[in-house]
């Protein structure tokens, strides 16, 4: 009953009762990614993400952000880019998560140096 209750309305968890409808009705699937996001687009050219978990822009990886923004070139018509032995795995954005990049997470590393007037 919870999980209805979601679905119907609330946008931040997946998506909606209202997407889900639309997408089945309007929506022609494109492909899928590999980190299982699902792309869509209708007949008048809107595109869409069904997004596997959590809904985070950052989790568009490099083959479909450019089809998504309608970015043309040559990564558009080939959705399978050959990667290269240096290139990183797509990550989406960290910030606000345990694993965030922040200077000097370990506070033993470096002294400050300075002292702050406020303990």
């Amino acid at each position: 009953m919870l999980t209805i209750f979601r679905k119907i309305f609330t946008w931040w968890n997946r998506d909606t009762f209202g997407t889900s409808l639309y997408t089945i009705f309007f929506g022609k699937f494109v492909g899928k990614d590999s980190l299982g996001n699902k792309y869509y687009e209708n007949k008048k050219g809107k595109r869409w993400v069904i997004y596997a978990d959590e809904i985070d822009a950052s989790k568009i990886p490099i083959e479909w952000y450019s089809w998504i923004h309608f970015t043309p070139n040559k990564i558009e018509k080939n959705h399978d880019l050959k990667k290269y032995n240096w290139q990183k795995p797509h990550k989406p954005n960290l910030t606000g998560t345990d694993q965030a990049y922040y200077p000097n997470k370990d506070k033993n590393v470096a002294k400050k140096k300075y002292n702050s007037w406020k303990n």
